[in-house]
């Protein structure tokens, strides 16, 4: 982890609460504000790799006072990973993977729409077969997305797409080495786009990938440290925060600034997480990071946002 450099900020997390622990494993989450209101996401089952997940859809006015808005099912399928993609049309996509067997497992990607955050419509399965859509983004008209295998050989794939459901390939081999699977996507106003790629194999450490239209043609920078549950955030004054989980010493989901130019991430502010932890949803609103992420540090996996204030840069 690199070390605070003469563009530190200032960060600290000025809140935390519970909102998510009425399950044995409550956890991968994601956060959105919709219509004026919080919407969080999450998995809930038996265990962190229990075959019996589903998914949660927690509703607040004010991020304090929660409400179940929705539980989402599929029966005979893990439901994993929820991930809410906003849309220009002012609905709001939420994607899972739903994975079925046993002794061999398969994946595909499903996705729901929602008007309100309350009432979802059936599922649809986007994409291909043991591709597994993780985080998602609009851009310029078209949403663009990042799938892994499940399955050797092992790869990330950029698809675009129109209307949300129909994902065309625009790289078909994004990146192969090291296992590449979870990542994070932003982009910027120019139309550069970032990715915060994790890797289990190898080295393991984390790829930043940045490209211009038509994103065809991508440039990767070894970032020295291994994350998971990678997601990236856009501040209004243009930089960009990861939320991630740090294995160097302890477990710990934390916030980092990413550094486009010399490659770097530099650790902010720790959340209160320890054991099975990540997998945070950001949300930048009134001048204060809104952070949904999962922990077993108070023994239940359960689910904890938090509020973090990050100042301006300063030398």
């Amino acid at each position: 982890m690199t070390p605070p450099t003469d563009r530190t900020r200032d960060a600290e997390v000025t809140a935390v609460s519970r909102i998510g622990d009425t399950a044995p494993h409550s956890a991968f989450t994601d956060l959105v504000r919709h219509d004026g209101r919080w919407f969080c996401a999450f998995r809930e089952g038996a265990s962190h790799l229990a075959g019996d997940g589903v998914i949660r859809v927690l509703a607040s006015p004010d991020g304090r006072s929660w409400t179940t808005a929705a539980v989402l099912r599929r029966d005979g399928s893990d439901l994993r990973d929820p991930r809410f993609v906003p849309r220009p049309d002012g609905r709001l996509h939420l994607y899972a993977a739903a994975v079925t067997g046993e002794a061999t497992k398969t994946f595909r990607t499903m996705a729901w729409l929602s008007p309100d955050g309350h009432r979802w419509g059936d599922p649809t399965p986007v994409g291909e077969p043991d591709i597994w859509l993780w985080r998602a983004a609009w851009h310029g008209g078209a949403m663009y997305g990042i799938g892994y295998a499940t399955r050797e050989p092992r790869f990330v794939r950029l698809y675009r797409s129109g209307d949300g459901t129909d994902l065309q390939p625009v790289v078909q081999t994004l990146f192969t080495d090291g296992y590449p699977n979870e990542s994070g996507l932003v982009f910027d106003p120019d139309g550069t786009a970032f990715c915060l790629l994790r890797r289990d194999r190898d080295s393991a450490t984390a790829q930043l990938g940045r490209a211009r239209p038509p994103y065809r043609d991508w440039h990767w920078t070894d970032l020295g440290v291994q994350v998971g549950g990678p997601a990236l955030l856009r501040l209004p004054d243009g930089q960009l925060v990861a939320g991630v989980r740090l294995l160097d010493g302890r477990p710990r989901t934390a916030i980092c600034a990413v550094d486009t130019e010399r490659g770097e991430l530099t650790e902010l502010v720790t959340l209160p997480s320890g054991g099975d932890t990540s997998y945070p949803g950001m949300v930048w609103h009134d001048d204060l990071l809104r952070v949904s992420y999962y922990s077993s540090h108070e023994g239940r996996t359960c689910v904890y946002l938090a509020e973090v204030a990050i100042g301006a840069a300063h030398r």
